[in-house]
């Protein structure tokens, strides 16, 4: 709905003047004011209360993001420094098996014929 002309405004005067007349009509508009003002003042009340609200759950979200990045670079560097001390033999021994040097020493050749 677009706003009021001059001419729907006078109308609006002269019908709740005929209706309420002229003994009311100042009394309805003072309460008129006080409700509109009441309304304003909760509806703004409401409003910063939203977003104080809004406000607190973003600090506490950046907050939870930040610890957990933390954790994050925690744990690499723990890997990084585990990776790092690791002996470099212990790898290979459990791939393959030591070699048997009483066969290779002392084996006989084999027979001629």
């Amino acid at each position: 709905m677009g706003q009021l002309g001059m001419m729907e405004l006078m109308l609006i005067f002269v019908v709740a003047l005929l209706v309420f007349g002229p003994r009311k009509l100042p009394e309805l508009g003072r309460s008129l004011g006080k409700g509109m003002r009441e309304f304003r003042r909760a509806t703004n009340d409401l409003k910063a209360g939203w977003e104080d609200q809004v406000r607190d759950i973003d600090r506490e979200v950046k907050s939870a993001t930040r610890d957990v990045r933390n954790m994050g670079r925690d744990i690499e560097k723990d890997l990084q420094n585990s990776i790092k001390d690791e002996p470099p033999s212990s790898k290979t021994d459990s791939k393959a098996p030591p070699p048997d040097k009483s066969k290779t020493d002392n084996a006989p050749s084999e027979p001629s014929a």
